[in-house]
């Protein structure tokens, strides 16, 4: 009998019919072997109206006491969703992240996985009942209650299924599976069958919303099998493998994100330690720098451009003017109104040409380039958010990734 770990989001616990729903896919499992240990989400939109409701009575929602109310969300979801288990005739117990054995550390709405004691699990599993997990949170070392943070069911699934030895991890989601472009954008969009840990991480990395990247980390360090699927289908979706095809295509998807403005600092002096002063001072104030280009310095002067998330541009801001002074900075312009487009698959490490056919389409296309960086799978470029939709349907069409890989054309 296979032991399997099955996460369902919010959208898939939403109401009474889709816990219903979700309680009849366990009865079905476990009629055909399987022993099954639900995590589940917060009902449908639920965590957003308790941070609401958080803003509607206090301005300081000190993170103790918001991570108190926050994971109230999951835990009501996993004992509704234990009831609708027993009327099926299945025994069903609902778990705490603490009762399940969770250990963080003691970063509050955003706390850490230190250790997985999942014995109670263990128990409830060889006892022949379901255990329904609340997902995203734990007990801190300090034993309060702490939360994950957004995506964080996924990452509870994750290291549960590793804690308990699970054949594989199935995250359930509203669409059926990892697809080579937003179907939102691009109708012809295709279902992968099949992706590698690394070209998952740079998909989630540059735009891709689900799964949490989070939990893709964790899950391709532990070596615990995803499977990303619908819960409205319930058919196969996408595996995700520690190795890439042994007929990788050379590129497998493409992403954007709209998330990030671009800051620029100029007229900084163009001597040994400057970015490192500058770049130490934004980690200090807790920024997170993604993308960054240096100009060619002109009379002992050049200027930095790096990407940081909207909601960091302030406090970024604040970090770069206390240290301007000692950078020779003359002025730090922000862009808002940036996209970043990116190339993702395995197969471009050995395959020469994939940048040229980019920068040429996005030339056929009337769209400039204002940054670009690479990884091993990875070309990323920034554009103007207005051309992003525009360069994503551009090079699906230029890269044939509505095709099978076997049936596209060489680049």
């Amino acid at each position: 009998m296979a032991l399997v770990v099955q996460k369902f989001g919010g959208t898939s616990v939403a109401g009474p019919d889709r816990i219903r729903e979700v309680a009849d896919h366990v009865v079905r499992c476990r009629k055909r072997g399987d022993r099954v240990v639900l995590v589940v989400s917060a009902m449908g939109k639920e965590t957003d109206e308790l941070i609401r409701l958080a803003d509607a009575v206090s301005e300081t929602k000190p993170g103790r006491e918001m991570d108190m109310l926050i994971t109230g969300g999951e835990r009501k979801a996993c004992a509704l969703m234990s009831m609708a288990l027993a009327d099926r005739g299945v025994e069903a117990h609902s778990f705490t992240g603490s009762q399940a054995g969770f250990l963080t550390d003691t970063a509050h709405r955003n706390a850490k996985i230190l250790e997985v004691k999942p014995q109670r699990i263990k128990e409830a599993v060889d006892a022949g009942r379901v255990p329904v997990v609340g997902g995203s949170q734990g007990v801190s070392t300090d034993h309060d209650v702490t939360f994950f943070g957004r995506g964080g069911s996924d990452t509870t699934a994750v290291a549960l299924a590793h804690a308990l030895g699970a054949d594989s991890c199935e995250l359930y989601t509203d669409v059926p599976g990892v697809f080579t472009t937003d179907p939102r954008l691009v109708p012809e969009a295709r279902r992968m069958s099949t992706i590698s840990f690394d070209e998952l991480l740079e998909m989630t990395a540059t735009g891709c919303p689900k799964p949490a990247m989070r939990s893709v980390e964790l899950a391709r360090s532990l070596g615990v099998p995803l499977h990303v699927r619908s819960a409205f289908t319930w058919a196969p979706g996408t595996w995700v493998t520690q190795e890439d095809p042994m007929e990788a295509a050379i590129i497998s998807a493409v992403t954007h994100d709209t998330s990030e403005a671009k800051m620029t600092v100029s007229g900084v002096s163009d001597r040994p330690g400057v970015a490192a002063a500058l770049f130490r001072t934004l980690a200090g104030a807790d920024v997170n720098v993604d993308m960054i280009v240096q100009n060619v310095s002109e009379a002992g002067v050049t200027d930095i451009s790096f990407t940081v998330p909207h909601d960091q541009v302030d406090r970024a801001s604040a970090a770069v003017d206390a240290v301007s002074e000692s950078l020779g900075s003359v002025g730090v312009i922000t862009d808002s109104d940036i996209a970043r487009v990116s190339l993702v698959g395995a197969g471009m490490k050995t395959n020469p040409g994939v940048a040229a056919t980019m920068f040429e389409t996005f030339a056929d296309s009337g769209i400039n380039i204002e940054m670009i960086s690479t990884s091993a799978i990875r070309i990323s470029c920034v554009v103007r958010e207005d051309q992003a939709e525009n360069a994503v349907t551009a090079l699906h069409r230029a890269f044939q990734l509505e095709k099978a890989p076997e049936d596209r054309e060489l680049i």
